[in-house]
C-alpha cells in the first residue's frame, strides 16, 4: 500500500510518499520525500513521480501481458514428456547458435546443430568458435542438472565452463573468478574491478529477497540488465548473463527465451534503455514478443 506520510516540524508539513511492504512477519517501509508546505497541485504531482519509483517493478505488466504469461506457463507444463529430447536439442541449438553468435561467433546453425548432437567439427572455424558453442551446451546442460539456487558460486561456476579454452593465454588467471582489470563496453563504462564483488552481492541479496515477491519475467528481466551493466568478467558476460536468465525462468517453470542474433541490435537498445533510463518495461516487453513468436517451448 502506498499512502503519503506528514511530519509537523516547527510550524512547517514535510511530505513522504510511503510504501509498506510486508516480508513474512515483519513490515517494511519504503519513503520518497517530496517537499515541504506543498500545494495541492504540487503534491499531487509530486506524488504521481513517487509513486512510479516506488512501483517499478508492480506496474510492468498489464493485465492483458500478465493473462498471456499465465496461459504460457500453463500450455508449457502441459508439454508432452515424449518430444522433450527433440525440444531439447533443437532449443539447445538455437540457443549456442544465437548466444554465441551475438558475441561475434560465426558458426551457421546447421553447422552449430551437427556440431552438438553429432560431433562433426566444421571446417574453416577456429578453435575458439567450436569451442565457445561445445562450452555453451556444458553451461547450458549444467545449468538443467543443477537443484540449488542462484548463488555467486553458480554465476562463477557458469562462467567456468562458458569461457574454457576460448581466452588469451594472459587471462587464463581470470577464469571462474570477477574481473581485476577495467572493461568498456561501447561508450559505457562498467564498475571498476574493486566495485564488482561488491555490487554483485548486492544484485544476488536483490533475488533472494524479490525471488518470490516479484513476476518472475520481471525478476529474469531486472536480474539480466543489471549483470550485463556491472559487466562482472573479462568476458562471457552476454552468454552467463543468458544463461542466468533462462535459469530463473526455468526455475520457475517457465519456458525459457532464445534471444535471436538477427534481433540483437533491438536487443541492445532495450538492454541500454532499462540500464541507462530505467526502462525496465522495455525489455520485459521485448521479452514478451519473443515468447508471443515462437512455438518451440522449453
Amino acid at each position: 500500500m502506498v499512502h503519503t506520510e506528514i511530519q509537523e516540524k516547527n510550524g512547517r508539513k514535510y511530505y513522504y510518499r510511503v510504501k509498506s511492504v510486508r516480508e513474512r512477519e515483519k513490515v517494511r517501509k519504503e519513503r520518497i520525500y517530496l517537499g515541504v508546505n506543498l500545494r495541492r497541485e504540487e503534491l499531487k504531482m509530486k506524488e504521481k513521480g513517487a509513486d512510479k519509483k516506488l512501483n517499478i517493478f508492480d506496474v510492468l505488466l498489464t493485465e492483458d501481458e500478465e493473462k498471456f504469461l499465465g496461459q504460457i506457463k500453463r500450455d508449457f507444463s502441459r508439454e508432452p514428456k515424449e518430444n522433450y529430447e527433440n525440444r531439447y536439442e533443437v532449443f539447445c541449438s538455437l540457443f549456442a547458435y544465437d548466444s554465441t553468435g551475438i558475441e561475434g561467433n560465426t558458426m551457421t546453425f546447421s553447422e552449430t546443430s551437427h556440431l552438438l548432437f553429432d560431433g562433426i567439427v566444421p571446417r574453416a572455424k577456429s578453435l575458439r568458435e567450436v569451442h565457445e558453442v561445445l562450452n555453451h551446451k556444458k553451461a547450458f546442460d549444467y545449468m538443467l542438472e543443477y537443484s540449488g539456487d542462484l548463488t555467486g558460486q553458480f554465476v562463477l561456476n557458469l562462467h567456468t565452463l562458458v569461457v574454457a579454452n576460448t581466452l588469451r593465454e594472459d587471462l587464463v588467471p581470470q577464469v571462474g573468478r570477477y574481473r581485476n582489470v577495467q572493461v568498456f563496453v561501447g561508450r559505457s563504462v562498467p564498475p571498476k574491478p574493486f566495485e564488482v564483488p561488491k555490487k554483485m552481492a548486492t544484485l544476488l541479496r536483490w533475488y533472494s529477497k524479490n525471488k518470490k515477491i516479484l513476476h518472475p519475467v520481471v525478476l529474469a528481466s531486472y536480474f539480466h540488465t543489471e549483470f550485463e551493466k556491472i559487466h562482472p568478467f573479462v568476458d562471457g558476460n552476454g552468454r552467463v548473463g543468458r544463461l542466468l536468465m533462462n535459469f530463473i525462468l526455468h526455475k520457475n517453470k517457465y519456458p525459457m527465451i532464445n534471444i535471436p542474433k538477427k534481433r540483437k541490435f533491438k536487443y541492445y537498445e532495450v538492454l541500454q534503455s532499462a540500464q541507462y533510463k530505467g526502462n525496465l518495461g522495455s525489455f520485459v516487453r521485448y521479452l514478451i514478443s519473443i515468447l508471443k513468436k515462437d512455438m518451440l517451448r522449453f
